[in-house]
């Protein structure tokens, strides 16, 4: 069978590259042979070549059809909080993980305006909907691959089968005055116009940012238009003009309106009863998601998607789906000397297809890509990759990888 002219195009540009390594020196090469860190887990590392230079693979492969093996999102707790990802997995137990979702993390164009940390996509933890997708002009990030957009996920499904797919935000406001539709769930960028919200998951940040930029300029000044209202056990009990700050208590949630949605909001007034529902939808499956968290594709069904970058090298984390979803591949570059220059994205496809994925996801990159095992009898977790930053960044959220004995 002929080979896709797209997977050609990568598969040849990878090829000669090796070749051309080959035929040099290779700076401190990796041991290439795995090592179990629990049962149906491993790791490895291996030099693969890359236009800019060698690159450090680090990768763990997981069996999620081995008895006590299994995934979910690691959090420091809150949506808009950040932590480092050995200290995420050490919280929780896990014997491996994996940095996230790219997040906000500075906020030059709104002065005055605190970067929240939270991530741009849908979040899932332990089968509880956490976040939606913030709009695509509002991510962080490197481009999107054409056709492709924040409401992209990597996740595993009650089946235990990992997959990629979609998550959409269905929810409303149900008010005296009729139902609203919910633009967003504990998001760090609200759509223009739309009303969103914030419950305890959000944390203690502050919601101003979440009126600020617009769909398609992230740099867009924030709103003066805005409007707050907090709902507590189906009544209104405050409201306010500023979104506001601080935790959020439980069985509590706070609106935020923005423009033709603060103007609905101020119809309200306190003692009026408002029911807020909201869940996360999978597009084209049935099966839920017990654990899901934002990025974009770069593999499906073996094809690098169209468009990739073939020029920009950098140091990447990443995830892959193989073996019909029954294993979860998790991937990130070495930033330390001799490889920090990392690989392209389309690079980075062609080594998730190298080592079995069938489909392959980006995850945030450069300072944030981190990757972690725990040796068995071990107290706490060892950073596998040297950060490339020097030290380990703090982080909204990881793939944690458990194992019962």
């Amino acid at each position: 069978m002929p080979v896709p002219v797209s997977r050609a195009r990568v598969l040849c540009t990878v090829l000669l590259a090796w070749c051309a390594l080959l035929a040099g020196a290779t700076p401190g090469a990796a041991e290439a042979t795995w090592t179990e860190v629990a049962r149906g887990v491993a790791y490895r590392a291996f030099d693969v070549p890359g236009a800019a230079g060698p690159a450090r693979v680090h990768l763990v492969s997981v069996d999620l059809k081995a008895p006590g093996v299994g995934v979910d999102l690691l959090t420091p707790g809150a949506v808009a909080a950040r932590a480092r990802l050995s200290e995420l997995a050490d919280a929780r137990g896990a014997v491996a993980g994996v940095n996230g979702d790219f997040f906000n993390i500075t906020e030059t164009q709104h002065p005055g305006v605190e970067p929240t940390g939270a991530p741009v996509g849908p979040a899932i933890g332990g089968g509880r909907a956490l976040k939606g997708a913030v709009p695509t002009g509002q991510r962080f990030g490197p481009a999107l691959p054409p056709g492709t957009g924040t409401r992209e996920v990597l996740g595993v499904g009650v089946d235990r089968r990992a997959r990629l797919g979609r998550l959409t935000l269905d929810g409303t406001v149900s008010t005296p005055d009729g139902r609203l539709p919910l633009g967003g769930l504990n998001q760090y960028a609200l759509p223009v116009g739309s009303v969103g919200a914030f419950t305890a998951d959000w944390g203690a940040a502050s919601r101003v940012r979440a009126t600020c930029g617009t769909d398609t300029d992230r740099a867009a000044p924030c709103t003066t238009e805005t409007y707050e209202v907090t709902v507590r056990d189906g009544r209104v009990v405050a409201v306010a003009d500023p979104p506001g700050r601080g935790p959020i208590a439980e069985g509590t949630e706070v609106l935020v309106g923005r423009e033709a949605g603060a103007r609905r909001l101020r119809a309200l007034a306190v003692g009026d009863r408002v029911r807020v529902g909201h869940r996360l939808v999978a597009e084209g499956s049935r099966v839920p998601y017990i654990f899901a968290l934002g990025g974009y594709p770069v593999l499906r069904a073996g094809e690098p998607l169209p468009g990739l970058d073939t020029r920009t090298a950098a140091v990447r984390s990443a995830a892959g789906v193989a073996d019909g979803g029954r294993r979860l591949l998790l991937l990130a570059l070495d930033g330390g000397p001799g490889f920090r220059t990392g690989l392209t994205i389309a690079e980075l496809a062609a080594v998730l297809d190298q080592v079995g994925a069938v489909d392959g996801f980006s995850l945030d990159g450069g300072g944030s890509s981190t990757l972690v095992t725990r040796d068995p009898d071990a107290p706490a977790v060892t950073v596998r990759n040297h950060p490339a930053g020097g030290v380990e960044r703090p982080l909204p959220n990881g793939i944690g990888i458990f194992a019962r004995s």
